[in-house]
């Protein structure tokens, strides 16, 4: 069996000794080799493993968790894989789950815990409550705690509510800035709160220090990013100027308010996202690197279903399906066809090859079209700015002129 790595290790040696943990490790690092290790060395007689649902179903992908603890000898007791969605679409499951915890010497691993993040919601309070329950327990991030500095209450209650020892109120209080926007629309009130800052960092890392193992990715092959254009045919361009005015009129946006951007540019990708100029060049690229190398990432369904069609065996995935908790590290060949608004998502699927067990320098195409908003979301993707964060910045006649 293949030796642990330095921070895996390292890892281990720091959290093996507590019965809670958290790595937030960089994509790639190897947090499912880690989990493994830690729980091998308890005496857990059953294992609950909450990861994204793509992740854990093996009838969908075979690189997923389940491949990934079969790969490093699996274990002797009782294990379930679920998906954290499940948790909030009926009570079956979730009762089964307590039942099973309660009558036994647990350990809950909870994979990707950003998906854990809002305190109201039902997923939340019931992984709160099934973790009451657990022996042992450890949350697996592929992103950095300064990111997600709001996100790590309901990670750390999970763990412990002994950590913090804080309700969110207190916690939100205490280590964030905001402010909140009241506005009236005709007879409805809303009211709004937005994070401006963040305070007592020092005091919150000392507080979660103790159990969290930071790590970031290292590794010695490169990355290629080659950027493709294609021109878009003269009825696609037609419809897409046509979306532009039908939006972007003074009732449209008032109907709508800042939702139009979403709704407008999602529309307006959509109308090209099967560009026949796109599958010529991803026909060239197949040519190059050969169909089993490579991956196809879709925003729509559309997209897939045409790909698919014309590409037989191709592996395609999903943007926002698909981006995380799956190793693909026997591919290195990443093709982005439809872009996205969210840079996470892009960080995150190119991890889905280029991490720890890759051993070619790692490519992705970037296919751009002839209009302005494919610049524009590739321009916001290179600053790290997310799609809300750059509407708020313009005005609707700057909006008509860039589009």
């Amino acid at each position: 069996m293949q030796t642990l790595l330095n921070n895996q290790q390292k890892a281990i040696t720091k959290l093996q000794p507590l019965k809670v943990g958290a790595l937030f490790k960089r994509p790639g690092t190897g947090k499912s080799r880690t989990a493994i290790e830690l729980i091998k060395n308890t005496d857990a007689d059953y294992i609950l493993w909450l990861a994204p649902y793509r992740s854990v179903n093996p009838k969908i992908i075979e690189s997923g968790i389940i491949h990934e603890v079969n790969k490093w000898g699996g274990f002797d007791c009782e294990i379930d894989f679920i998906g954290i969605e499940s948790l909030s679409n009926g009570n079956r499951l979730y009762l089964q789950l307590m039942k099973k915890l309660k009558s036994s010497n647990s350990f809950i691993v909870c994979d990707e815990s950003l998906k854990i993040k809002n305190e109201e919601a039902k997923r939340t309070k019931r992984i709160i409550e099934l973790g009451k329950l657990a022996t042992y327990k450890l949350i697996l991030n592929g992103t950095p705690i300064s990111r997600n500095l709001l996100d790590i209450w309901a990670q750390m209650e999970f763990l412990s509510p002994l950590i913090l020892k804080m309700g969110f109120a207190q916690f939100k209080n205490t280590f964030c800035k905001y402010t909140t926007i009241k506005k009236i629309y005709g007879k409805q009130y809303y009211s709004k709160e937005f994070i401006t800052g963040y305070a007592n960092i020092d005091y919150l890392y000392s507080l979660i220090r103790p159990y969290v193992y930071e790590a970031d990715l290292q590794l010695t092959i490169g990355k290629q990013h080659i950027d493709l254009y294609y021109n878009l045919d003269e009825e696609s361009k037609k419809e897409y100027d046509l979306i532009k005015e039908k939006y972007l009129n003074d009732e449209k946006l008032q109907f709508l308010n800042n939702n139009i951007f979403l709704e407008l540019t999602m529309k307006m990708q959509h109308i090209y996202c099967c560009d026949e100029e796109k599958f010529k060049l991803l026909y060239k690229i197949v040519n190059v690197h050969g169909a089993e190398n490579i991956i196809v990432y879709t925003k729509f369904i559309r997209s897939r279903v045409e790909i698919e069609k014309k590409f037989n065996h191709l592996t395609v995935l999903s943007l926002q399906a698909d981006s995380m908790s799956i190793n693909m590290q026997h591919k290195y060949v990443i093709v982005e066809w439809d872009k996205t608004w969210d840079f996470a998502l892009v960080d995150q699927y190119q991890h889905r090859t280029y991490r720890t067990g890759q051993l070619k320098d790692c490519i992705y195409y970037y296919l751009n079209g002839n209009v302005n908003l494919e610049q524009l979301i590739k321009k916001n993707n290179e600053k790290k700015q997310n799609q809300l964060q750059y509407f708020k910045t313009i005005t609707k006649e700057e909006l008509k002129e860039i589009l």
